[in-house]
């Protein structure tokens, strides 16, 4: 039987996840129409659902992995675990008022309604800092609760913050940080096909963050470089036909680059490559 993973099938996490799996392996074709896909390159099967959906597939047994946000895991209640962050769909659970409120705390809002879309989080989350509220559930239009004075406050994902801007609302305090996360079921041991998917998936968002460096450099200099790039364990060093010379690769942080490439040139290397690095396993 194939693996079952619950895919986001529309919104900000939908693309991403799909070219994730690509990249991890994982190869498919699917019509607008069409709700599950069998993979060609593995034994696995993607269900294309809402990403408010994907916590609770996972949670029943439907499917044995998932890709959701962690605002919506949290929010789900469900015994899950993340496996891992997958660096996109990044945003954060925003608490705002209105531009003209003289509310400048989370505490201002003692005894008043807050609207938003993930009542569980921030019901929590208020209760946490001893400040009883009227919860209002919403599932859209989040930011237009206060001119409707259906709330006071609200509580709303913001990835630039315009939106909130633009609704003439003033963010006052952050409740929580996500992003996607790949997540399966607390306490079951993942099937040989899922812990495949999970090594393939972590190889590819491990490498985002790398680099392969590859250039020429005088024997001599190979422990200055190697003080420079260290590599994973240590930089590859292959001779070169011309005496003295060799070719010197490594893989490197790509945050990095903007320091290490002026210091390599000015130890001596040359003839400098970067390229991309499409999976990685450490």
């Amino acid at each position: 039987m194939n693996l079952r993973i619950a895919v986001p099938t529309k919104g900000r996490l939908a693309d991403p996840s799909a070219e994730l799996l690509r990249r991890a392996g994982i190869r498919f074709e699917r019509s607008d129409r069409a709700l599950s896909v069998t993979a060609r390159s593995a034994p696995v099967e993607l269900l294309f659902v809402r990403s408010d959906d994907v916590a609770e597939l996972v949670a029943d047994g439907v499917a044995a992995l998932g890709i959701t946000g962690y605002d919506l895991l949290g929010e789900s209640g469900f015994d899950l675990v993340s496996m891992m962050p997958l660096g996109f769909g990044r945003c954060t659970l925003t608490v705002a008022v209105p531009e003209d409120s003289s509310i400048q705390h989370s505490s201002g809002l003692a005894g008043k309604r807050v609207a938003t879309s993930h009542p569980r989080t921030v019901t929590d989350h208020f209760s946490s800092l001893g400040v009883a509220i009227e919860t209002v559930a919403m599932r859209g239009s989040v930011e237009v609760a206060t001119k409707l004075d259906v709330a006071d406050g609200i509580a709303d994902l913001v990835s630039t913050g315009s939106t909130m801007l633009v609704n003439g609302l003033r963010p006052i305090e952050r409740v929580l940080e996500s992003e996607a996360v790949l997540v399966a079921p607390a306490g079951v041991e993942l099937s040989e096909t899922a812990q495949t998917v999970v090594t393939m998936v972590g190889a590819v968002v491990d490498a985002r963050s790398r680099r392969y460096v590859l250039m020429n450099a005088p024997r001599e200099i190979v422990p200055r470089i190697e003080e420079i790039i260290p590599g994973i364990e240590a930089p590859s060093v292959v001779p070169l036909a011309h005496n003295g010379m060799v070719a010197v690769h490594s893989v490197v942080e790509a945050d990095r680059l903007w320091q290490i490439l002026p210091e390599l040139r000015s130890a001596g290397a040359s003839g400098i490559l970067v390229l991309p690095v499409e999976q990685m396993i450490a």
